[in-house]
């Protein structure tokens, strides 16, 4: 009976409103977030720097050839999950007013590899490795039947019309496709994270709190797309900074947006 009520009260949470997220929730939330790694920031500092070291080693190989593609393709996506959940258990060991130890933080990265997360960066790998298709795709179709270029070197080609149709067209599909990826794990990162729920309610959640708050999702999509651009310019160095605050502050947003 009890294992019943339990069942019922999980799928009442599980359907029970959202609230509606506002810019104000926004500002709070990166609020939080600077806090968090104003009080931790050894913790931020190396969780930036594995993304950071992501963006070198791409840089090194050669962005855009075959290799490089194929590396973060396989490699980057499956880590880089594993380094935000680092940074969503600081902010909850801070929120629960104890102190972040490095021990019990790693632990709980290291345990994460038999849950939930190793499906929700394979989802990612196969996201990217279709959208990489998928323009591929969309260059063929616009410049495949031109002259052949060296891309790498001359970069004309670009700037004819059927150049910059093909930018248009890639920079529109790309932005449906990132802010769909997006909605997806905006929230259900730290969800799986923080409770007992396979990956697919968590996905399905976070696409409910887009869907109840679009206008502030897309803001808040829009803020992680500005703050990244800035953040990579540096030499990547940037994202030391950058990648904390906004892994606290994601956070501190679903804590606001899926209420216990």
């Amino acid at each position: 009976m009890d294992e019943r009520i339990s069942g019922a009260e999980r799928r009442r949470r599980a359907q029970a409103a959202l609230p509606v997220l506002s810019a104000t929730d926004l500002l709070r939330a990166l609020a939080l977030g600077w806090r968090d790694f104003a009080r931790a920031p050894a913790f931020g500092l190396f969780f930036g720097g594995v993304y950071a070291a992501g963006g070198w080693l791409l840089a090194w190989l050669g962005a855009g050839t075959i290799e490089g593609t194929l590396l973060l393709s396989l490699g980057f996506p499956l880590i880089a999950p594993f380094a935000a959940v680092g940074l969503y258990e600081v902010s909850r060991v801070l929120e629960r007013g104890d102190r972040p130890r490095w021990g019990p933080v790693l632990g709980v990265i290291a345990a994460e590899k038999d849950r939930q997360i190793p499906w929700l960066g394979a989802l990612i790998v196969f996201y990217f490795l279709f959208y990489s298709f998928l323009a591929h795709m969309i260059f063929a179709m616009f410049m495949g039947l031109g002259p052949m270029t060296n891309v790498l070197t001359s970069y004309d080609i670009f700037l004819t019309p059927r150049g910059l149709t093909m930018i248009a067209v890639e920079m529109a599909v790309g932005g449906v496709l990132a802010f769909l990826l997006f909605s997806l794990t905006v929230v259900s990162l730290p969800m799986v994270l923080d409770r007992e729920v396979d990956f697919v309610t968590a996905m399905l959640t976070s696409m409910r709190v887009v869907r109840t708050s679009p206008g502030t999702l897309l803001l808040w999509a829009a803020i992680i797309a500005v703050a990244l651009l800035a953040a990579m310019l540096p030499l990547f160095l940037g994202l030391l900074v950058v990648l904390p605050i906004l892994g606290h502050a994601t956070w501190h947003l679903y804590r606001r947006a899926v209420p216990v």
